[in-house]
């Protein structure tokens, strides 16, 4: 009966991690999803459930194990097997001109055929797929050796981690690629850290470079990277005879292939091609910076050769950049939902790319500093990734002496509190957890989606019900009646009763959830949810010392202190009494019970038969606790090999030892 269960438990795995993976290649290579996202999770919830009952069926290439592994304490240096090089630059059509003679002239061909493809700026990688498995992916680092960085590179979720046999798998197949961030999630993360008070990124490559290179592939895990494919180190043995049929190839095995190529046969059409393009990018979701022309013949790349680190047979027509000239009229704070105050310049209106710029914003004043930006400065603006407003440099020759430092006001510009900058912080916040200008903020984060999900709770409605003094803090909304709503504009009956409805529902939520509606700085979805199922109830959570809140995985000494920070302040704990008064009821964790119920256990060394969070995985699903550090509550401490320190407290306090042969049997394993 067993061996029947475990049969049919192999079979419904296989079958589920088939059909995530296709559901996986339609939503984030096809753009074209059959199912909800809520079918989507149930599959996936569905797949992770049986993994957990039956850890000898997880796989590497298993969609639950994208993301996972301690942090890494450097990245391994990788040496392609062909080069990587890079592309020449053209900024005109007569170097294309050039560049096209050359070709035919060393081709001896009066004509030359042409891929055309988009110059998508993000960082370039290699992806190495032994029979249609990823082993590794890495950097072009100098075009010899890379670094590896195949932990990160398997969070992508456009990237498949074993191919689609739609058309015969090579043995080895070397892709080139551009990791990039799109432009709608670029700019979102740049909110974030604005609000956090960290340093912003310049430009969606720079944000692609930084994420990709993340030691923790959690972090990058939660920075939504994409990647297409526009090239092989060898084409031999692909069945492939022109780029353009790489690229169909590489559709067939399920990876992404840049977009919007075309074949172009003369100057003229590389011409329109470039122009086309050009007019397209401001529609586009993604960053690009030119026009990459490569000779469509595979071979004839291969018979013309390189020079130095360019090859003869492409080059990058590259757009002109997109900056302009104008005037900081003020530079004024913004205050924003965490309280961190952004220093913002008003200028004088330019025309940048085809839009009009008023704003830009300084990010923090060790920004206004380096670059000594100044009230009456004449500054150089760029759109970076054609989007955001981004002061390059100050025209220093063109001061008159009536230019004005700017200062951080000691006083909030919104509500008059005291504005402090905190120790080893780059941000100044107001510290007034009142204030109406993080008020309106927080009340709309409290009901995203991915938090309370009140629908209808938009800001139009947030700036009525906070300036009308109806909403104070969260625990308002929840008093709110059909009365009040209906007085505020745009606001009818039926609106009014759906919004209530909303918020009645959202009284019963996910402890998880109601942990991210609070706003707690550095908890997002994943440590949330990490808190929740770790401490099981709201209470638990709220009297944890940091010591006890870094025993949960993913949380940092820094972030401890944040969530302490949190719950040890008065005012906050009175919201969220007011809230549960209003009848809030955070849905605790129901803990799963197994033969470790209730068990902690600390695991140090490495174990010679299962990774680290392999380990973790079983002790979980047994009911059981890994802890990282050792006291009297600590029921056993595994011991692997090369053990640290926690080896010699666990025997101080006389804990109860397990070998790697004890604590297999102890799991099943």
């Amino acid at each position: 009966m067993a061996r029947a269960a475990a049969h049919d438990a192999r079979a419904e795995v296989e079958r589920l991690r088939r059909e995530i993976r296709r559901h996986d290649h339609l939503y984030y290579v096809l753009d074209a999803p059959e199912i909800t996202d809520a079918e989507y999770d149930a599959l996936f919830r569905r797949l992770e459930a049986l993994e957990k009952a039956h850890p000898e069926l997880v796989t590497p290439d298993s969609p639950t194990q994208r993301v996972g592994g301690a942090p890494l304490s450097k990245f391994e240096p990788v040496r392609h097997r062909h080069p990587m090089l890079s592309l020449a630059n053209a900024t005109s059509r007569e170097e294309v001109a050039e560049f096209d003679a050359r070709v035919r002239k060393l081709a001896e061909r009066a004509h030359v055929e042409y891929a055309c493809e988009p110059k998508m700026d993000g960082v370039a990688v290699e992806l190495v797929y032994e029979h249609g498995t990823l082993a590794t992916g890495a950097t072009r680092g100098d075009g010899t050796v890379g670094e590896d960085v195949t932990v990160n590179i398997r969070t992508i979720r456009s990237v498949p981690l074993t191919l689609h046999p739609g058309r015969p798998v090579p043995a080895r197949l070397e892709v080139r690629g551009e990791v990039y961030l799109p432009l709608e999630p670029f700019r979102r993360l740049n909110r974030e850290r604005e609000e956090a008070g960290e340093p912003v990124f310049a430009n969606p490559r720079n944000a692609a470079a930084g994420s990709l290179k993340q030691l923790d592939p959690r972090v990058t895990a939660a920075r939504p990277l994409d990647l297409v494919c526009h090239g092989v180190g060898a084409f031999e043995g692909l069945g492939v005879r022109t780029q353009a049929e790489l690229l169909a190839a590489f559709a067939e095995w399920g990876l992404r292939p840049v977009p919007r190529h075309t074949v172009a046969r003369t100057l003229d059409e590389l011409a329109a091609a470039f122009a086309a393009l050009d007019a397209e990018r401001d529609r586009l979701p993604f960053e690009i910076d030119g026009l990459v022309i490569k000779v469509n013949d595979l071979v004839l790349q291969r018979a013309l050769g390189q020079v130095s680190r360019a090859p003869r047979w492409a080059v990058a027509w590259k757009f002109k950049p997109r900056q302009a000239v104008t005037r900081v009229r003020d530079i004024v704070p913004s205050v924003g939902r965490t309280g961190v105050l952004t220093p913002i310049a008003e200028l004088e209106p330019v025309r940048v790319g085809g839009v009009t710029v008023r704003n830009a914003s300084l990010h923090n004043m060790d920004e206004v500093t380096r670059k000594d930006v100044r009230i009456g400065d004449t500054i150089l603006l760029e759109r970076a990734g054609d989007v955001i407003p981004y002061v390059v440099k100050v025209l220093v020759d063109e001061r008159t002496g009536r230019e004005r430092r700017f200062r951080m006001p000691a006083r909030c510009p919104v509500c008059g509190a005291e504005v402090v900058r905190p120790e080893g912080e780059v941000a100044y916040r107001c510290i007034n957890l009142a204030c109406p200008a993080k008020l309106k903020q927080a009340i709309r984060f409290f009901g995203a989606r991915g938090a309370m999900d009140v629908e209808g709770l938009g800001e139009k409605l947030v700036e009525q019900l906070v300036d009308r003094g109806l909403v104070r803090d969260f625990a308002d909304l929840y008093r709110l009646d059909e009365q009040a709503l209906v007085a505020l504009e745009r606001m009818g009956t039926k609106s009014a009763q759906n919004l209530l409805v909303q918020l009645e529902r959202s009284k019963t939520v996910p402890l998880s959830r109601f942990l991210v509606g609070l706003g707690i700085r550095q908890v997002g979805e994943a440590t949330a949810k990490a808190l929740a199922e770790h401490f099981g109830t709201l209470e638990r959570v709220m009297e944890a010392s940091e010591e006890a809140l870094q025993e949960v995985r993913d949380v940092g000494p820094e972030v401890a202190r944040s969530i302490h920070q949190f719950f040890a302040e008065r005012q906050n704990r009175r919201v969220i009494e007011r809230l549960l008064a209003a009848g809030v009821r955070p849905a605790p964790v129901r803990r799963t019970h197994g033969p470790l119920s209730g068990r902690k256990l600390v695991l140090t060394g490495g174990l010679a038969s299962m990774t680290r969070p392999e380990a973790q995985r079983r002790i979980e699903a047994l009911g059981g606790r890994v802890v990282s550090s050792v006291s009297k509550e600590v029921d056993f401490v595994v011991v692997g090999a090369d053990p640290g320190s926690k080896l010699t407290k666990a025997e101080k306090l006389g804990l109860r030892l397990l070998d790697e042969d004890a604590f297999r049997k102890l799991v099943g394993a």
